[in-house]
Formats: C-alpha cells, sequence, structure tokens
C-alpha cells in the first residue's frame, strides 16, 4: 500500500511533532505554502503543487535547488491547493493518505478538507486529517481508532441521521443508535483502553480523536 502525506499551509503548533510520519510516507506532497512548514522540519517534498501564491519566493528557490518538482496551476481555479494535491496523490497511486496542516484560522477551509476526507473515502482510500491535537476521520461503515486511556473521541453526524451506530472500548458505549444531525450525543467521549471501534450502517459520521 503506497501512504502519502500532504502538508497544507495551515496551523502547525509543534511541526516536528510529525516528522516520523511523513518521513515513513512513500510520497511527500506539499500544498503550497506548506512548503514552507516542510523546509521549517528539514525534510524535502517529493511534489509541490498549486498555484503557488502562498509559497514564499525564498521556499521556491529552495526547492527549485533541490529539484523538486513543482506541479503548477493557474490562480484562477474551481479547486483548493489541497484538493488539488489529494488529487493528485490518487494519481500517483497512494492508498493511504494523511493530511496536515489542514485546519486553521479558515473555517471554510477546514470544513471543505474534512468533506476531502469523503471523496477519499468514496475511492476506498484510507485517509485521516490530523493535526496537534486531533485526529479527524470520515466513516460510512467501520473505524478502528487507536488512542490512549483518556484521549477524547467525538462522533457527528455529517448529513441528516446516522443509523446503526455501535461504538465500543469507550466510556459512554452505544449500540445500534441512531443519531440525528445537530445532535451533541457524541461529543467528548474518554478512551478507557487503546482502542475504540465505530460502526455505522448507514449514514457518515465525522470522528474526532483529540488529546488536551
Amino acid at each position: 500500500m503506497r501512504t502519502c502525506v500532504i502538508i497544507a499551509s495551515g496551523s502547525l503548533d509543534s511541526p516536528r511533532t510529525f516528522l516520523e510520519r511523513i518521513s515513513r510516507a512513500d510520497l511527500v506532497i506539499c500544498a503550497d505554502g506548506g512548503a514552507g512548514h516542510l523546509r521549517g522540519m528539514g525534510l524535502i517534498p517529493d511534489i509541490i503543487v498549486g498555484d503557488l501564491d502562498s509559497i514564499s519566493d525564498e521556499d521556491k528557490a529552495y526547492f527549485d535547488r533541490k529539484q523538486v518538482r513543482f506541479v503548477k496551476h493557474p490562480e484562477k481555479k474551481d479547486a483548493t491547493d489541497t484538493a488539488l494535491a489529494v488529487d493528485l496523490a490518487v494519481e500517483e497511486g497512494a492508498a493511504d493518505i494523511t493530511l496536515i496542516g489542514v485546519s486553521g484560522t479558515r473555517m471554510d477551509h477546514t470544513l471543505a478538507n474534512v468533506f476531502l476526507l469523503k471523496t477519499l473515502s468514496d475511492r476506498h482510500i484510507a485517509c485521516r486529517m490530523i493535526d496537534t491535537h486531533n485526529e479527524v476521520y470520515l466513516v460510512t461503515d467501520s473505524l478502528e481508532v487507536q488512542g490512549r486511556p483518556g484521549d477524547l473521541l467525538s462522533i457527528i453526524p455529517a448529513a441528516e441521521s446516522a443509523r446503526g451506530v455501535t461504538i465500543e472500548g469507550l466510556e459512554y458505549p452505544l449500540e445500534n443508535a441512531q443519531i440525528p444531525m445537530g445532535s451533541s450525543i457524541g461529543i467528548s467521549n474518554v478512551f478507557v483502553g487503546n482502542q475504540a471501534r465505530i460502526n455505522v450502517e448507514s449514514g457518515v459520521l465525522i470522528v474526532f480523536k483529540s488529546r488536551d
């Protein structure tokens, strides 16, 4: 299975937290200004993609010298740089994709990136988005999430109602529950061991694993 990490230009409180994950990936793609994060970690991406309006001139020149492949798109386009990076990762054969630096002060971009997980899930590609404190998944059938006792896990229906929701490995389990969109019943559940299991028979769940 070819793994890919995509680094965008969103907030990263502790970039070096992600060094090991990025170093293990088969393919590393920066979405435009995300190249600055990677340079700060002392790493070199395989590809930088986007309209190149947010990468600094200094970073661009640096990665040019390193002979990094650039895939440039016009500024007026119908997709975000992160979405372009996701499409490119799929074209390059990635079957497992991690998005880093895709949250921050632009809530519209953050939410759009969450729903990029749906497009990947529909293609049967394993995916998640992570930052310093959170991992985000999108579930249409079943998911196992690794954690530690005391970690938080929240589930939020993404479309109308989620039916047949079963959760195990948490302080407040559910069995064959129906959760309507807008309900807060799935917020801030707590790991009691090292693994949580989530199943949903119909609907879409956004799953957040958080650690303060």
